[in-house]
């Protein structure tokens, strides 16, 4: 432990948050999270093995201005992780990147009147550094989602504004604490809380028919384990610093209906059509004009490119070594099934 002070986690019931939350806690560390409703709400929180000691939850709202004061005053490390996570929305500044970039902007604006704080790690994702495989090209830590806006992807938009936000708050106000931030490519494994993220429902997608054949695309998975425990190792590692890529491995749509038909999923709707090819990557395009907008610019950016990153930064820094992806996804199965949110066919 590097602090005997809490540690603040906001958007505690989140799916990588809350990992974050059970690790810290399993390291003997106290935490405060920050939460949208009442405590009570959150038993998958509060339950958590040490959280009847060292835990602490808070109400806060992303939109609403000193919202997290309360949560951060005397903490040393904040970690934050609260940003909607949501694909397809009707109204994308209002939804995605007002509460984004607000939110973020307010988290930094409670650490720096807390005086105390002197590392704050920022949870951003992928889809800020781009939201578009280009042919040849691996993509690192040095670069950065220009091509994103409220038409194209506005999800990825709305995350790289946030962090964009935070670096330019750092850079403007010269603060006494730090800024890192874990860049997770696709989420996936068990989650703590009975809600489901919006990479492991991808995964259900693929299980229940919603795919009509495979698709030229791939993505780098990570374990939302190895997730959390790179935010630790972010607050732990003094020398961290900058940007940190956070992905275990590409896997190809076929690979992944491979995997999930030998680890006995096979009786599951998997996609049985071959689409990958030239000609199908076209029809899937012309397609994708009659799904959700959101979805549809998704596929238009990504099928029948192949998406690569290095990781290099993460492993070297911070230590960490990814589990096995194929792993990951089995046990995402199982945890969906567990929850409900995929049926158990025999």
């Amino acid at each position: 432990m590097i602090t005997d002070k809490p540690v603040c986690v906001t958007g505690a019931s989140g799916f990588i948050a809350a990992h974050i939350v059970q690790q810290l806690l399993a390291k003997g560390y106290s935490v405060r999270g920050t939460v949208r409703k009442s405590p009570k709400n959150y038993p998958f929180l509060t339950g958590l093995p040490g959280a009847a000691e060292r835990l602490e939850l808070f109400e806060a709202d992303l939109l609403s201005e000193g919202s997290y004061d309360l949560a951060v005053a005397g903490c040393n490390y904040v970690m934050h992780t609260a940003s909607p996570y949501v694909i397809n929305v009707k109204n994308p500044q209002r939804d995605l990147v007002d509460p984004a970039v607000d939110g973020t902007e307010s988290v930094l604006e409670s650490c720096l009147k807390a005086g105390c704080v002197k590392r704050v790690i920022f949870t951003s994702s992928i889809a800020a550094i781009t939201d578009e495989p280009e042919s040849m090209k691996v993509f690192t830590e040095k670069d950065w989602n220009t091509m994103s806006s409220l038409e194209r992807n506005p999800y990825h938009y709305s995350k790289t504004l946030a962090e964009r936000a935070a670096w330019d708050f750092i850079m403007r106000k010269r603060p006494k604490f730090d800024l890192v931030s874990i860049n997770p490519f696709m989420v996936i494994g068990p989650s703590i809380s009975p809600s489901l993220n919006t990479t492991n429902q991808m995964i259900r997608d693929i299980m229940t028919g919603v795919y009509p054949g495979i698709m030229d695309v791939n993505w780098g998975f990570v374990d939302v384990r190895d997730v959390a425990k790179a935010h630790i190792l972010a607050m732990e590692t003094e020398t961290a610093s900058g940007r940190y890529l956070c992905s275990a491995e590409e896997m190809h749509m076929r690979e992944l209906v491979a995997l999930l038909k030998s680890s006995g999923f096979d009786n599951y709707p998997l996609p049985k059509i071959d689409l990958s090819g030239i000609t199908g990557t076209l029809l899937m395009k012309a397609l994708s004009f009659t799904q959700p907008r959101d979805t549809g610019m998704y596929i238009r950016t990504n099928v029948g490119r192949n998406m690569r990153c290095d990781n290099a930064k993460i492993k070297r820094e911070l230590g960490i070594s990814f589990m096995p992806t194929k792993n990951s996804i089995v046990e995402t199965v199982k945890n969906m099934v567990k929850w409900g949110h995929l049926s158990s066919l025999k």
